[in-house]
């Protein structure tokens, strides 16, 4: 059968988002287009992929397996890909990381300079959300997360750690006066440039930064490239 990989793409997307329309906007393009896309696979399959209602989109017999073989067919393009890629010398194609506001502000876009200057091919889209999300269904490449990551169906490397303690402004301290013990705290207000306090007081735990990854894609060069270079900046 004559299938286009950017139509099985296009259609795996679909799948996930659960619209014609959300999967346009991800792309940014027409609608008419999603459409022509679909309605191809749906001709060269000879069989209806998707049951369409006011409900949304759901997936046929026919359709749940063009998505499971056709997931095979992506992912071992994007090796063959990323291979062909690494002869030249260089990662190339879009990494879509999911992170946190804080480690996306901190972390990852001022890192983004030196990333393009090592790998100028590479291309970097951010989705900033606080949750972890589905990798497969948002199409998350690395998800960069703080705290213990439990899961058999995704590889979490180590990047680095993180730890908390009290802080307070320089400017707060002159007029409150710095406090000496805990229960000090109690008449004390919130903060601004910070130093930091009673540091002996507190148990400090370092926070593990994981960058998590898809098993089937943690070993592409561009998200292992994109990997190595966070680890070095969080080490």
């Amino acid at each position: 059968m004559p299938f286009h990989l950017d139509d099985l793409a296009l259609f795996a997307r679909i799948a996930a988002l659960g619209s014609l329309s959300a999967a346009a906007r991800e792309r940014d393009i027409p609608v008419s287009q999603v459409t022509r896309s679909l309605t191809r696979l749906e001709t060269a399959c000879g069989a209806r992929l998707m049951h369409r209602s006011t409900h949304g989109l759901s997936l046929t017999d026919e359709g749940d397996t063009l998505l499971a073989h056709g997931q095979h067919m992506l992912n071992t393009a994007d090796v063959l890909g990323a291979e062909l890629q690494m002869r030249k010398g260089q990662p190339s194609g879009w990494v879509r990381v999911g992170v946190s506001a804080s480690v996306a502000e901190a972390v990852i876009a001022p890192s983004l300079p030196g990333l393009y200057g090592l790998y100028p091919q590479l291309h970097i889209d951010i989705v900033v959300d606080d949750r972890l999300a589905d990798m497969a269904r948002d199409g998350i490449d690395i998800a960069i997360r703080t705290g213990d990551v439990h899961s058999d169906n995704l590889v979490a490397r180590t990047m680095g750690y993180a730890s908390r303690t009290l802080y307070a402004s320089p400017a707060y301290l002159a007029q409150h006066g710095t406090p000496q013990t805990p229960d000090e705290l109690a008449r004390h207000h919130l903060i601004g440039e910070l130093v930091p306090l009673l540091q002996g007081s507190f148990e400090v735990r370092d926070i593990p930064v994981y960058a998590v990854m898809l098993p089937e894609r943690h070993r592409l060069p561009k998200i292992r490239a994109c990997a190595d270079y966070w680890a070095g900046c969080l080490g």
